[in-house]
């Protein structure tokens, strides 16, 4: 497929809101919308991607990991690396334990199975915690872990039959979500449907959809009408930034808003239309390249901070802390991202034995820092009774 540098800049328009709600910023209230951005435009690009190798007979599942193992997991160790001497210096036991606990479901793809059986996304207590934003990642991972082979499986089908049964997956999703965010009656279901992608993946789907049928979208919407719907999007998007907050019942009805604006994004941001212009400012493209990793970076950064000034951080060292996050997106994209997803460099056994050693690796590293009650035993006598109070 062609690249797209209108992603790239809709993609810093996701990841932007997200780490000024994460800041505290009270116009980026909706901020934590920047994720359900990122789930449509990985469902449409990945999507897209999957049908072209099908189409030329070049598909293959081993393959499809191989990419996803270069482009997620080197910046995510990297990062969860960088947590560890912060963790040990800074992090009471009890807060050890349970970064200790994220470190195994991180590292699996799980923890948005660990920070729903926790507690909400929304709570004080949940800014302390530096990999919270991993739970976003085990979503999408854990859907490209069925979605590839359901394709390859089905692709003989016929892209309407495909839709069908993609269609029902994704009406019985919304309506679970739905229900269970609105007239859930324990905090438990209402948790589950922000973190568990049985109420989330109707929001990748969004994405497939568009993969599945922007031909016949391009060849029968004009430029005037793109112009049109592009503006349209775009305004939800920033609606659903500015007021949306963490009373609005999510994932609902309400995400429509967000994702349904960035699918009209997808579909008519064209040459010669006001949003494409906006999108493909380099500032903006440039943002999106380092996305990935600069949403990495934030979450722990804010977190630390947190745990070693306290909560009364000003807006303006976040400012700071936000532009720290970049710099370090940057790094880490140059350094990190590009140089492992390049096949003559790094090998698919070397990509494959880093990914499977570094997982071990930080499964072990968990196992021991959680068993030991976050290393409470470092500590004397009389500081383990304070700590255990």
């Amino acid at each position: 497929m062609n690249y797209r540098a209108e992603i790239d800049g809709l993609r810093a328009l996701a990841v932007l809101p997200v780490m000024f709600f994460h800041a505290g910023f009270e116009l980026f209230s909706g901020g934590f919308i920047g994720v359900d951005i990122f789930f449509v435009i990985s469902g449409y690009l990945i999507t897209s991607l999957i049908m072209s190798e099908i189409t030329l007979g070049k598909f293959s599942i081993i393959n499809f990991y191989e990419r996803r193992a270069r482009r997620l997991l080197p910046a995510l160790f990297l990062v969860m690396t960088a947590c560890l001497p912060f963790a040990w210096f800074w992090l009471t036991p009890s807060d050890l334990k349970d970064f200790g606990q994220s470190l195994i479901s991180t590292a699996t793809f799980s923890s948005n199975i660990h920070f729903w059986w926790e507690r909400g996304y929304f709570g004080s207590a949940l800014e302390l915690k530096p990999l919270l934003h991993s739970w976003s990642l085990a979503v999408e991972e854990q859907y490209y872990i069925v979605f590839p082979i359901f394709l390859a499986m089905t692709w003989q089908l016929g892209i309407k039959k495909i839709t069908t049964i993609l269609l029902i997956v994704f009406v019985i999703s919304l309506s679970l979500a739905h229900f269970s965010s609105v007239y859930g009656v324990f905090d438990r279901i209402k948790t589950g449907s922000f973190y568990l992608i049985p109420t989330r993946v109707w929001e990748i789907l969004i994405g497939v959809f568009i993969a599945l049928h922007l031909k016949n979208i391009q060849e029968s919407i004009s430029c005037k009408f793109n112009q049109g719907l592009s503006l349209l999007g775009f305004s939800m998007i920033i609606y659903s930034i500015i007021f949306f907050d963490g009373h609005t019942p999510f994932p609902s009805l309400y995400t429509l808003l967000p994702t349904i604006g960035t699918a009209l994004v997808i579909i008519s941001a064209k040459p010669n239309t006001i949003i494409y212009k906006i999108l493909n400012k380099k500032w903006l493209v440039f943002l999106g390249l380092i996305s990935y990793s600069t949403y990495l970076w934030h979450q722990p950064i804010f977190a630390f901070t947190r745990h070693k000034l306290g909560n009364e951080v000003s807006e303006l060292y976040f400012v700071v802390l936000s532009l720290l996050s970049i710099l370090l997106g940057y790094v880490s994209w140059k350094w990190v991202e590009k140089p492992f997803r390049e096949k003559n460099r790094i090998s698919r056994k070397e990509i494959f034995i880093f990914s499977i050693s570094g997982m071990f690796l930080f499964i072990i590293l968990g196992s021991v820092t959680s068993l030991s009650n976050g290393f409470l035993s470092k500590y004397s006598k009389i500081e383990q009774g304070i700590y255990q109070e």
